[in-house]
């Protein structure tokens, strides 16, 4: 029987690779526009049965830009230390996680895991308890000696799979494996050996030719002709809203609070600089608009912080597989002076959607009288948004 229990995504890259040149570990080489791993964290947190996901960096990168960069990717709950192998590593995911019921455990190196890919390991994994995805041996298998040179026997490749993460587990189940292991001084290569060691049966689900490990200079290239040659495109959207002055409340713009200036009336905290930003995003992404998701007749939304809506239709964008790339705000009022908090306000919009600030645009300016606006009775706003489409 399926459990729908909480899962938790387990990027493991604490390794050290440096196979692509200079000081570059494979994790963090860009493909696409984006790191390896950041493209394996948006894999397992794009998807809608994930709930976060943790993860596992070489300690001295945790504090550091690559360490900065993966906490600001949506779902991203932690960025922790790993140990000195890959098993250790596993395990500091793990006590990260503690508190979910499932767990899903992926390489960092293997940035091109498919949403159906993803969500098969998550359902069997509810189902079964354990379970990985693999390919099935198309070519003939031979054992060889220990010279590498002599075959000893050909294998029956109808009874063997080619592994692949994520690998799915209940959470306590990979603990206790992983545990009785580490008392052996066994070192495995996969969670799932661990589970077979501790008795447990790991179920298998179809896995994906293009679900690649990314190991040397030839994977990257092949990764990087996949990328380029899929169906990656740019979205563009627009947003406008309008509100008065006049609501006995704060004066919130761009989820920045100005003291001593009067509010605006209107939906939420009528925060007019981040509804037309979520429109924006939203109109890109074809979702519709900040209506549509928190209509403005429901009590829940009377008051709510526009922030919290904003990650939320960050979240809605990348679950339909979108990625925001950025966003340009245009403020038109006469009040207040925009220009002293734009650097706040410009890091609040990129928390809520948890894109770097330098990757959101800010101007201001009046209507020189002209209008309800340039009358000072309300403040309008103009935002426009790009999103790329395709492979999280």
């Amino acid at each position: 029987m399926e459990s729908s229990g909480s899962v938790i995504g387990v990027v493991v890259g604490g390794g050290r690779s440096r196979r692509f040149g200079g000081d570059v570990s494979k994790q963090f080489v860009e493909l696409g526009g984006r790191s390896v791993i950041a493209r394996a964290v948006l894999g397992l947190a794009s998807r809608p049965g994930v709930e976060g996901v943790i993860v596992v960096l070489p300690g001295e990168e945790v504090d550091g830009e690559q360490g900065a960069a993966l906490r600001a990717l949506p779902g991203v709950r932690a960025v922790v230390a790993g140990g000195a192998t890959r098993t250790e590593s596993v395990r500091c995911g793990l006590r990260a996680a503690a508190g979910w019921e499932w767990v899903l455990v992926h390489d960092a190196a293997r940035p091109l895991a498919s949403p159906r890919l993803v969500d098969a390991v998550i359902a069997a994994t509810r189902r079964h308890g354990a379970a990985i995805p693999a390919l099935a041996v198309s070519d003939t298998v031979k054992e060889v000696d220990v010279s590498g040179e002599a075959v000893t026997r050909t294998l029956d490749r109808g009874a063997l799979r080619l592994a692949q993460t994520p690998q799915g587990s209940r959470t306590e189940w990979l603990v206790q494996a992983l545990e009785q292991a580490r008392r052996d001084g066994v070192e495995l290569s996969d969670e799932a050996g661990a589970l077979e060691r501790a008795g447990r049966v790991v179920r298998v689900v179809a896995g994906d030719a293009e679900n690649l490990k990314i190991t040397t200079a030839d994977d990257l290239d092949r990764a990087r002709r996949i990328v380029g040659g899929g169906a990656t495109a740019l979205r563009v959207g627009i947003g406008y809203d309008i509100h008065r002055f006049g609501a006995g409340r704060e004066l919130v713009l761009g989820g920045v609070v100005f003291p001593g200036e009067p509010g605006l009336e209107g939906h939420s905290d009528a925060d007019v600089v981040l509804h037309a930003v979520m429109d924006a995003v939203l109109g890109a992404a074809s979702l519709g608009d900040i209506g549509t998701h928190f209509p403005p007749g429901d009590p829940r939304f009377r008051g709510a912080p526009s922030a919290g809506l904003a990650a939320e239709v960050a979240k809605l964008v990348l679950h339909g597989g979108f990625a925001i790339v950025n966003v340009d705000v245009t403020v038109l009022a006469e009040r207040p002076r925009i220009g002293p908090r734009a650097a706040e306000m410009r890091a609040a919009i990129a928390g809520c959607l948890s894109i770097p600030a330098g990757r959101v645009g800010l101007k201001a300016t009046t209507c020189e009288g002209l209008g309800a606006v340039g009358r000072a009775e309300g403040i309008a706003c103009q935002a426009i948004a790009l999103l790329e489409s395709g492979r999280p």
